[in-house]
């Protein structure tokens, strides 16, 4: 068994120990919201929203971005679920703004080891063979952070499976300070109708 494998059922047994009445929460989220967000290993939503175990949603991704999937688990957590007020949360320092799809597919074509960066850009050191297959994919990198956000929110509020009166508002989370700092145009661009 792996070292990171047995860390974990180590941390699952202690969590059980004191899991208490969790198992008696309901499937609806308590809090009636979701969260959009990154899968960026220094975002904890539960923290720097405030959140317990039933409160909310969260849907994390690569970038936080609305892709389909996304946008599909938003339109269960409302339909099925009754959230009714959604956060698109992105974050600084988001590793989506160091690369391009393109970059990505040259990567995979490479090889399917890990990738290193240095001040000359993305290095492929692996020995495997790689793969076209990441050509074909629309990775959804951005350039640009408030932009991305405003997309996003643009995205999931055109979608003809969302109702107008779901706010959706749109967030930066800045990394080095903890703050969510709004993108004011997105949450405009998400107002109910």
């Amino acid at each position: 068994m792996s070292k990171i494998k047995q860390e974990v059922l180590n941390a699952n047994k202690a969590y059980q120990e004191n899991f208490g009445d969790k198992g008696d929460l309901a499937l609806p989220p308590a809090g009636g919201f979701a969260i959009l967000t990154c899968m960026d290993a220094r975002l904890d939503p539960a923290k720097y929203a405030g959140l317990s175990e039933g409160d909310a949603h969260v849907i994390r991704n690569a970038g936080g971005r609305a892709s389909d999937d996304a946008i599909r688990s938003l339109v269960i957590s409302h339909k099925l679920l009754g959230t009714n007020e959604w956060f698109v949360i992105h974050h600084t320092q988001c590793g989506m703004e160091l690369f391009t799809s393109e970059i990505m597919g040259d990567l995979l074509e490479s090889s399917l080891d890990t990738a290193s960066i240095d001040e000359n850009g993305w290095q492929d050191n692996g020995t495997t063979t790689g793969t076209t297959a990441g050509k074909y994919i629309n990775w959804l990198t951005f350039k640009d952070n408030a932009k991305s956000v405003i997309e996003d929110v643009e995205r999931i509020r055109n979608n003809p499976m969302v109702p107008s009166y779901i706010p959706i508002y749109g967030f930066i989370y800045d990394c080095k300070t903890g703050e969510l700092v709004e993108v004011p145009e997105a949450s405009v661009v998400g107002e109910p109708a």
